[in-house]
């Protein structure tokens, strides 16, 4: 029986998913970067949420459970500045038997990482993932962003073991487009001993990694699909395509679907 905050994730469940993780040696790839996995709840509607900004519950009891345990096999967790504005997430890893939830240390804990190109992102004393590492439940994140860190904000991190790593701007960027490649920050990451990373958002962050520039870092794609529409003007998984082109931007290959409660969980890889 799990404890309250603990969840549990059954052994029968996991041997779906074993394909599409990443191997228990996690090391890095020969490009100098982690194994990939895009993990994300999407609506009927391919939406991430109701609207930009605004914390949407898609995921059921079940398949987040899933997704606990998913970040229990990787080394590290992605999301992009805007969820970690808007959702004040905790990005850690609540399986029972992990660092902080009935094991030791932090074992079974992934590195949190934000990507803060402009770095929007305010730390205080509340922001939950650092509540969460000075409690010894999760681990302290690392900022990848363009920007001198500002003084406060890097205190505040380093104080629980977190950093910021700075990575120089694209060449011609500007406010509304990427300032960092998906290269330079996987190389990043990498040289900093994580073999494994997984991708879980927000909306930007997922269609720029999808986009045909950028898939070739996916390894593997885990989608979970709530049985439910969330209508018109939400953030939506809709990769840019190339212009003039009349192919679909990508098409996932080996695919296997499970049901966890009422939602169905895909996992695939783009890689014939």
């Amino acid at each position: 029986m799990a404890s309250r905050g603990e969840l549990l994730y059954p052994e029968s469940d996991r041997v779906f998913l074993e394909p599409y993780l990443p191997p228990p040696d996690r090391q890095v790839k020969d490009a100098g970067v982690p194994f990939v996995t895009l993990t994300f709840a999407t609506s009927l509607d391919s939406a991430l949420s109701l609207a930009p900004g605004v914390q949407t519950a898609l995921s059921g009891p079940q398949s987040k459970a899933m997704t606990h345990y998913l970040r229990c096999r990787h080394d590290a967790i992605m999301v992009g500045v805007g969820t970690a504005i808007a959702d004040n997430p905790s990005l850690n890893c609540r399986i029972q038997g992990v660092g902080g939830y009935g094991g030791e240390g932090l074992v079974g804990q992934p590195r949190p990482v934000v990507v803060d190109p402009l770095g929007r992102w305010q730390l205080t004393s509340e922001t939950k993932i650092l509540k969460l590492a000075k409690e010894g439940r999760g681990k302290a994140p690392w900022i990848l962003t363009t920007k001198t860190p500002d003084s406060e904000n890097a205190r505040l991190l380093e104080e629980v073991g977190g950093c910021y790593i700075v990575l120089g701007s694209r060449t011609g960027a500007s406010e509304e487009r990427p300032l960092m490649t998906w290269l330079d920050m996987l190389q990043a990451i990498g040289a900093r001993g994580i073999g494994s990373i997984m991708v879980e958002g927000g909306g930007v962050i997922i269609n720029s990694l999808l986009s045909a520039e950028n898939a070739e870092h996916i390894s593997s794609v885990i989608v979970t699909i709530a049985p439910t529409w969330l209508g018109q003007g939400g953030v939506v998984v809709s990769p840019p395509r190339t212009e003039g082109s009349s192919l679909p931007v990508a098409r996932l290959r080996k695919t296997k679907w499970q049901q966890l409660g009422d939602d169905v969980v895909l996992c695939g890889s783009l890689s014939a």
